[in-house]
């Protein structure tokens, strides 16, 4: 049987998301927008770049979910994008309503689907799509520490002039000013960053990863980022289609872990075919801790806001 990916929102993250899975030939696409017109030429659009690109799968785009029936993954991208000034938390109430009627309707087509959510403000979108369908925390996973990860790796190795591929990090937390950059876990081809370069150079470095998304909104001016977004997105399904089990820091639900409970917080995870087959626990010192905490309570105070819109 062929495989399936939904992807809700035709918009810069969702159509890069789409042609990024044909490209690579990971699974027919459904592309899926409110819009009348957009997804289905977009749609049509990749399909005959086929051709083209060599690639043999079949995109469809369509303003309803019938279409998206039996999908293996869905991908939710769908919302209002940052605008300059805005945090990604100002968007909490308005997407939380595009976010709450897209997994409804995935939810109700495809039950048995793995669900990614990309729309911001992350974590709390997460908490959303969870709570909604009713799936286990296996199912639903938030795309932000790939993202966040490959932003500081990136920076990284501007800095140092070094391959990108050389260059290992991990980022944790939400996916937001209180993000946790672990910087005692960075290295280049196992050198320590430390041991690279000074203690102000990876401050500035840390401190650009956190601003990463509005680095790049100041520069657009009438929207966020798209490519990299798409690319981080694009590697989660990669993994849990091929079953590759890679480790990628992920929002995923905790119970416990970390100390933190109930809430969608980035942290280190193995993506099968099963969706979030492990959650690695690792040992973090005082400092990461109080980061990490921080972190979870800003994506405290947001769900608490959704839990007093929705009682």
């Amino acid at each position: 049987m062929r495989r399936k990916v939904t992807v809700v929102g035709a918009g810069n993250v969702g159509a890069n998301t789409a042609q990024k899975i044909a490209a690579k030939e990971l699974a027919d696409v459904v592309l899926v927008d409110v819009v009348d017109g957009v997804p289905q030429g977009k749609g049509l659009d990749m399909l005959e770049s086929a051709p083209v690109e060599g690639y043999d799968v079949r995109i469809v785009g369509t303003n309803g979910y019938d279409e998206t029936a039996d999908s293996d993954i869905v991908v939710i991208t769908a919302g209002f994008p940052r605008k300059p000034g805005m945090s990604r938390d100002d968007l909490l109430l308005a997407n939380y309503e595009v976010v709450k009627s897209a997994t409804e309707q995935a939810a109700k087509k495809s039950p048995n689907a793995i669900l990614i959510l990309v729309t911001n403000p992350l974590d709390a979108m997460c908490w959303t799509a969870m709570k909604v369908s009713g799936f286990k925390r296996e199912k639903v996973i938030g795309m932000a520490g790939v993202l966040d990860t490959a932003r500081f790796r990136t920076f990284i190795a501007e800095e140092l002039n070094v391959s990108f591929e050389n260059v290992t990090a991990m980022v944790l937390g939400g996916h937001g000013d209180t993000m946790v950059p672990l910087v005692r876990f960075t290295n280049v081809s196992g050198i320590p960053l430390s041991e690279l370069t000074d203690q102000a150079t990876i401050d500035r470095m840390v401190q650009r990863t956190r601003d990463g998304g509005a680095e790049i909104v100041k520069y657009l001016k009438t929207g966020s980022a798209y490519y990299a977004p798409a690319a981080s997105t694009v590697e989660m399904v990669e993994s849990i289609l091929k079953d590759k089990k890679k480790v990628l820091p992920c929002a995923v639900s905790l119970d416990g872990e970390y100390g933190i409970k109930g809430l969608f917080v980035g942290v280190p995870v193995k993506l099968g075919k099963d969706g979030v087959e492990k959650i690695y626990e690792i040992k973090l010192d005082d400092s990461e801790k109080a980061a990490l905490k921080k972190s979870a309570d800003a994506v405290q105070e947001l769900v608490t806001v959704l839990q007093q819109k929705t009682s």
